[in-house]
């Protein structure tokens, strides 16, 4: 009899244990500073794969891989023992595109987390800055906690200078945390209207080793961040060639 196919699950290695680990969630979003935070810490600390999450709410698409093969669109549970604790990174292809999806894979991302012993978790976002291009990116916050709020403040993170909502994972996944009683804040680079934003992910990455007490080389993405500046500055170059007479630098609207 074949199993019905319905929900989200979570497959893992039972044998890896774990002892008050902390997470970091750098799922798809704005600007892909998530994915580009993730990714990057994943390949600089060597985290290894040790679970993956499988959800009917994810869109019904298969990934094609350079090796010929396929695999189910999913998100992947990694970790890596460091001599400051154990972390665990949470990437994946993408997220729900459904309120009953967000709301039902979120909450069992915090449950299964809570279940491994963990007690605090960092989710990575992108804070849109109205399209305007930022060339060095502020770091804002918001947290569940009174305690994690004053922590990551002592670390640069700016809290209270944000409004509106948080779609999705990085801000849903806060708020189970702290229905579920873990610490947790969602950690959100200044960003533009990039579809990747390197210098959000750089600023946030100069946050983030701190607070984690990692040492990470940022090297390569400060190559990305260059490519990104250089682009931009041919697009402003081009845009002020077909405009004619600039108003004075003051007035530009560009954030810098």
């Amino acid at each position: 009899m074949v199993e019905k196919v319905h929900g989200t699950r979570i497959y893992y290695n039972k044998n890896i244990k774990f002892k008050n680990p902390i997470m970091v969630v750098g799922l798809p979003g704005i600007g892909s500073v998530g994915s580009l935070v993730g990714e990057y810490l994943k390949n600089e600390l060597g985290a290894k794969k040790f679970g993956s999450l499988y959800s009917s709410h994810f869109m019904h698409n298969t990934v094609m891989l350079k090796s010929g093969y396929a695999r189910l669109i999913s998100n992947r549970f990694y970790y890596k023992n460091t001599k400051a604790g154990q972390i665990i990174l949470l990437l994946g292809d993408t997220q729900s595109g459904t309120s009953e999806g967000q709301y039902e894979i979120n909450e069992k991302i915090v449950r299964f987390f809570k279940f491994l012993g963990g007690q605090t978790v960092y989710t990575i976002g992108g804070y849109s800055a109205a399209g305007h291009y930022v060339n060095a990116p502020r770091v804002f916050g918001i947290a569940s906690d009174k305690a994690t709020k004053t922590a990551l403040s002592k670390r640069g993170v700016i809290f209270g200078a944000t409004n509106g909502a948080i779609w999705g994972s990085a801000g849903l996944i806060v708020s189970f945390a702290k229905m579920h009683k873990l610490h947790a804040a969602c950690i959100m680079g200044e960003t533009a209207a990039l579809e990747i934003d390197a210098n959000a992910a750089r600023s946030v990455l100069s946050v983030l080793k701190d607070i984690l007490n990692v040492k990470i080389n940022l090297e390569n993405i400060d190559k990305i961040k260059a490519e990104t500046d250089r682009l931009i500055k041919e697009l402003e170059d081009a845009a002020k060639a077909q405009e004619g007479p600039q108003p004075p630098k003051e007035n530009f609207s560009y954030i810098r």
